[in-house]
């Protein structure tokens, strides 16, 4: 009889080792498969992997050359190094498009909470006869990269303002590239300050409520801009948010258990390993201040907290953060919606303007209803 039951016993755990082995090859892109890329995953948009293989990135995106035992100045000199290999890459991305016609364009110079000066690059239709909804665009790159006076960040904010709204680009400070090194809280600071400057020239600028929003590292600083006016008690100043395609865990070096999609679309165009120095060059190495790491906000740091939309890219490591930080803003009360964009990269529903012209606009027309809907 025990012969009999440990013969049962061993019969069942094979079966499960089994299920669990064919589970696992149907699961997606590399949970599935360690080996799949971008190229072979067939939840790819074909015609935005065959723009990125011109640049090699529909392979897996490769290691960094340090890792996050590094020290700050060599993240820094790293991540500086990237700078002009991305903007090449946007460069011929939004090239020889036509000019966007009937806006108005100007910049103002202001002074940060820091004694710094912050520019700031503001596009409105030109025929505005009344107050419409204003949208303070914070620009991606990690918080580390990237500036607000790329041309793909001048064309996403003309295309916004031409749907009818008022667009400021803020120029924070970031930890490297042209505008480093300044780790956090500088860039934070840089958008409240920037925030502030919106809401007193509201009148001026013909703007009825406003709409914090950012991509990436700026889908960060759009979340912690807003917990960071709770906190300042200014939370009367934000209208929305709109954060789309977040970097906001600081997971990429410890557990993602349950953050799955850091290893199913990892090399995807990002590399978790990358994000990590990012991330440690930023706040250090096990920061959990949801002011620089928004997936860190408690229910009661959430609470009252205006509408929000959080759109996530399902080919991104960064999506399930976004996705769950959503699930956060629903547990505390928050009146929140979120969207995932099928078939795209990091940020893709606003890079490839020109070979997914359809979904770009989408994305466009989607922050507007949200603006004119609150």
């Amino acid at each position: 009889m025990k012969k009999t039951s440990l013969l049962l016993l061993l019969l069942l755990f094979i079966i499960s080792c089994s299920d669990s082995v064919k589970d696992s090859s149907n699961l997606p892109g590399r949970l599935g498969n360690p080996e799949m890329s971008l190229k072979n995953d067939s939840r790819a948009i074909p015609a935005v992997t065959k723009v990125m293989s011109q640049y090699g990135l529909d392979a897996l995106a490769p290691d960094p050359p340090i890792s996050i035992e590094a020290t700050l100045k060599e993240k820094v000199d790293y991540m500086t190094s990237l700078e002009p290999l991305y903007e090449e890459i946007f460069q011929s991305w939004y090239s020889e498009l036509p000019e966007v016609e009937g806006l108005e364009r100007f910049t103002k110079v202001i002074d940060g909470v820091d004694g710094n000066q912050i520019t700031l690059y503001i596009h409105k239709p030109e025929k505005q006869i009344s107050n419409i909804p204003g949208i303070l665009h914070i620009h991606g790159g990690g918080m580390s990269i990237l500036k607000a006076s790329n041309p793909n960040y001048i064309r996403w904010r003309d295309d916004l303002a031409s749907t009818g709204l008022v667009v400021i680009g803020v120029e924070f400070r970031n930890v490297a590239g042209e505008l480093g090194s300044h780790p956090f809280p500088a860039g934070l600071n840089d958008c409240s300050s920037a925030l502030q400057w919106m809401f007193d020239n509201k009148e001026k600028l013909g703007v009825s409520k406003i709409i914090v929003s950012g991509e990436s590292g700026g889908g960060n600083l759009t979340l912690a801009t807003t917990l960071k006016a709770k906190k300042d008690k200014k939370l009367f100043q934000i209208d929305g948010v709109y954060a789309q395609c977040p970097y906001i865990s600081n997971e990429y070096h410890r557990s993602i258990n349950n953050l799955p999609s850091l290893v199913e679309n990892d090399g995807y165009f990002l590399n978790v390993k990358d994000m990590a120095v990012m991330a440690t060059a930023y706040d250090g190495v096990d920061s959990k201040n949801p002011l620089a790491w928004p997936l860190f906000a408690s229910t009661e740091d959430l609470t009252g907290l205006p509408p929000h939309v959080i759109s996530v890219n399902e080919l991104d490591p960064l999506r399930d953060e976004g996705l769950l930080y959503y699930k956060k803003l629903l547990i505390a009360g928050v009146d929140a919606s979120s969207i995932t964009i099928n078939g795209t990269v990091h940020a893709g529903d606003m890079i490839f303007i020109k070979v997914t012209p359809k979904i770009y606009r989408s994305s466009l027309m989607h922050i507007n209803n949200f603006a004119n809907s609150l």
